[in-house]
């Protein structure tokens, strides 16, 4: 065989590397209702860049950061640059190496020193992939770089998520601490009323007793607020990698926090299009796939092909003449006989990967529509509560001031008033609490939906 023909018998060989032995995959179908239960929009959540979700400026500055500084996200990139490096290792496996070589061999005989020169190219453990086993495996290798770029894009998700979150828990502990302290000043001066009436002997000890435990309740509740004002500020800076600047701008309000919560949800179908967390539990199955059909190559014959071609001459002028050209080709079937079960296992292990890979989709799928469902009830029923809170704490507003004119005027004791006190500042703390959890099932329903990636 001349080393001419060398090249031709590579191609015949490697076009019959168009087998392939990796099932067909069949998507199951997505377990999912037609419908929310609600009239479907046109439009979607996901289709709203967080800037526009969230008004607030320095809500948005603090995304920032977190985006650009925020470790968790990071090292997630990271991991996508890991597994791409990974794809490509597998994938230049499909290719033959090719190598150039030069030497120099010499040798003394009989007194006589002879010399051998050489210089070529070659061709190193190259297997054929006949029956598709490396193709399957770089299938595999391929999208599993998928699933960690879309890993990547969950954990932004949630990481805007995550920023809203903390800071709207800021926010509520900073106006609940102002709260504390407004009534704490308020029930400070109605002690110190109490003590003064009591000298004057116009009321008894017994108020003053009322009135002390409920100055120390709202020190209590004061300590608390504080605790928890530094708690968010601290899960603030662990989100967003960096201590926040003193030229944020100041934040707003939770009664003027300009936050979407009305969302469009769309269909139920946009989520398998929308969620991250569902387009990388479906290459997971596409991976899990590609591995079986690898597991069953495994079991026929590997051919490999080791090749060179080059010159070799005892003297370099002469070296390149077309009598001192040498070539080899070395193909090499190598077919698995007893392995102790080994390949069949594998196989199965593949097999039941996959099965989980279904699962788990199945599961991302479930969760999804569980989260967006949940998010829809929120928002369907928020605002009729704050609403009616509202009503509950004007009714104590005026509760107290009728309480605080019959107390003046002797008509009722020191407990009718600390009751009315205590009613009010409990229904204000819950209409706190309440748009801030209105707030949060909005942040909640942006993240089912798919939202939180694009920045307009």
């Amino acid at each position: 065989m001349s080393n001419i023909r060398i090249p031709a018998v590579l191609a015949t060989v490697l076009l019959l590397g168009a087998c392939s032995l990796t099932p067909v995959l069949e998507q199951p179908p997505a377990p999912l209702p037609a419908s929310y239960g609600e009239a479907a929009s046109s439009t979607n959540a996901a289709d709203l860049g967080w800037q526009t979700m969230f008004g607030d400026p320095r809500l948005r500055a603090l995304i920032d950061l977190a985006l650009k500084n925020n470790r968790d996200l990071r090292l997630a990139l990271l991991n996508v640059q890991s597994v791409r490096a990974q794809f490509d290792i597998q994938d230049s496996n499909r290719l033959p190496t090719l190598t150039a070589n030069a030497g120099l061999v010499k040798q003394r005989s009989a007194g006589v020193v002879d010399s051998q020169k050489s210089a070529g190219l070659g061709i190193s453990a190259f297997e054929l992939d006949v029956f598709g086993r490396m193709a399957a495996l770089s299938e595999s290798a391929f999208a599993r770089y998928m699933a960690s770029d879309e890993n990547r894009r969950a954990v932004q998700i949630s990481l805007v998520g995550a920023v809203a979150d903390a800071y709207f828990a800021q926010r509520l502990a900073e106006e609940q601490l102002q709260l504390t302290e407004r009534t704490l000043a308020d029930w400070q001066r109605s002690l110190e009323l109490a003590k003064q009436l009591k000298s004057a002997r116009q009321r008894s000890g017994l108020d003053v007793a009322e009135a002390e435990g409920q100055v120390a309740t709202a020190q209590a509740d004061r300590e608390a607020r504080l605790r928890a004002v530094a708690l968010a500020g601290n899960a603030l800076d662990l989100l967003t990698g960096v201590r926040a600047p003193d030229a944020l701008p100041p934040g707003m309000a939770l009664d003027k926090q300009p936050v979407l919560v009305q969302l469009p949800a769309g269909l139920p179908s946009d989520l398998l299009t929308r969620r991250p967390d569902i387009r990388q539990a479906e290459q997971a199955l596409v991976a899990a796939n590609a591995d079986i059909g690898a597991a069953r190559a495994a079991f026929f014959p590997q051919i490999s092909l080791t090749a060179s071609l080059g010159y070799a001459s005892p003297s370099l002028s002469g070296m390149f003449d077309s009598g001192n050209r040498v070539w080899s080709f070395a193909p090499q079937i190598t077919q698995p006989l007893f392995n102790h079960g080994r390949l069949r296992s594998e196989l199965r292990l593949a097999e039941v990967r996959k099965s989980a890979a279904v699962v788990e989709y199945e599961k991302a799928v479930q969760t999804a529509f569980r989260e967006v469902a949940d998010g829809l009830a929120g928002r369907a029923t928020y605002g009729r509560q704050i609403e009616a809170q509202s009503r509950v704490v004007g009714s104590a507003e005026r509760r107290l001031e009728l309480s605080r004119l019959r107390y003046d005027a002797g008509q009722d004791g020191r407990l009718e008033l600390l009751d009315a006190q205590r009613l009010l500042y409990a229904a204000q703390q819950t209409q706190l609490e309440l748009r801030r959890n209105e707030f949060g099932n909005a942040v909640a329903l942006y993240k089912a939906l798919g939202g939180g990636l694009r920045t307009e």
